[in-house]
């Protein structure tokens, strides 16, 4: 699965607890050849630490050990290197496996516990900023579900929907003058009310940032029927034919994309600098990870490529090159900037990313503190 279908439900079934042992494991991949002809390689090791792990492992008993392998042997049989972007992540119970394909890459790790490891895929999430993008005419509203790099169809929330098509009435064409203005109709306002309302159960089951689609006067009419269209954070005043492909509404969608991220950019930096001036606000890897586990983070700022391996030691983070081993004391961390993510979202923090080399002066990473 591709981290678009990471849903705030299926997340916290991810983070359910589970009988001993749920197995995670997590790689990274390459997307193109030549660097992708060892992925496979990597995974075969991965598969043997495993499998390894389980063996040795006295609370897991023979039968459960051969479920669990005959689990992860179906996943990795499932894994498709044509698919391939920047992590693989696998989980495996007795019962059941998932496999997800992720666009940040993440370590090599196999990790068995009562709970799936989550934090690779909840910041891969965020770091896609997810969003939903409604094509609109009088006739078809159809939803979209989009990241940077690509779009594809929803069919959730009752969408696509169709407008019901009524045989002609020549009598009421007789009485009212004239054949009705196709946006001046009493059924279009109708079918538009009905999208609408699909509209907000859709923003209040899954809130993104929401693009609209379609001619002027579709778009008004969409206004005028109800309060979730008015929400879009950028709109497309174009006819989208029904047959519109992803990519020729990725292109169309391009300039608002850029536009609301532009505003965003220039949001949050508005935000931060507020934050410096009243002294809430702190910079760096280490005093940002202490203030998401202390929960005093109201906005954490990431530069969208920073990632950074670590040890910690007596709670504190220090930067180590990549394969370091830990000391006898510390612990080393190689996904903490996902770990930090997934806290800070656990904590109600608002998480947003930048471009690279806009928190330079902030060691790439900052927050905008509640008290």
């Amino acid at each position: 699965m591709d981290t678009d279908a990471l849903t705030a439900g299926l997340l916290q079934d991810l983070r359910a607890t589970r009988p001993y042992p749920a197995l995670s494991l997590t790689m990274p991949t390459h997307r193109r050849a030549p660097h992708n002809a060892q992925d496979a390689v990597r995974l075969r090791n991965l598969v043997a630490e495993a499998s390894n792990r389980l063996e040795a492992d006295p609370d897991v008993t023979r039968e459960v050990r051969t479920a669990v392998r005959e689990q992860l042997d179906r996943a990795v049989a499932e894994v498709d290197p044509r698919r391939a972007l920047d992590a693989l992540v696998v989980l495996a119970t007795a019962d059941e496996y998932q496999i997800w394909q992720l666009p940040r890459t993440a370590p090599e790790r196999v990790v068995l516990s009562d709970t799936f490891l989550t934090r690779n895929l909840v910041a891969a999430k965020a770091r896609a900023t997810p969003f939903w993008a409604l094509t609109v005419s009088a006739e078809n509203a159809t939803l979209w579900s989009g990241t940077t790099d690509a779009v594809h169809q929803e069919k959730q929330s009752g969408f696509p929907l169709t407008a019901p098509h009524e045989a002609p009435n020549p009598q009421r064409e007789e009485r009212i003058g004239d054949t009705p203005s196709t946006f001046s109709n009493e059924d279009t306002r109708q079918f538009l009310r009905t999208v609408n309302e699909h509209l907000r159960t859709l923003l209040a089951t899954d809130p993104r940032p929401l693009y609209l689609v379609g001619l002027a006067p579709a778009l008004a009419l969409l206004d005028e029927a109800g309060e979730a269209s008015r929400s879009a954070v950028g709109r497309v005043a174009k006819g989208a034919p029904a047959d519109t492909t992803p990519a020729e509404l990725l292109k169309e969608l391009r300039p608002a994309l850029d536009s609301h991220r532009k505003r965003t950019a220039e949001e949050i930096e508005s935000r931060l600098d507020t934050a410096r001036g009243s002294h809430s606000f702190t910079g760096g890897l280490d005093e940002v990870w202490t203030a998401v586990r202390e929960g005093r983070a109201g906005l954490v700022a990431v530069e969208e490529h920073f990632q950074q391996t670590v040890e910690v030691t007596d709670g504190h983070l220090e930067p180590v090159s990549p394969g370091a081993t830990r000391t006898a004391d510390g612990q080393v961390r190689e996904d903490i900037v996902d770990e930090l993510i997934e806290a800070a979202l656990d904590s109600g923090a608002e998480v947003v990313f930048l471009a690279d080399d806009s928190l330079s002066a902030y060691g790439r990473i900052a927050a905008a503190l509640r008290y």
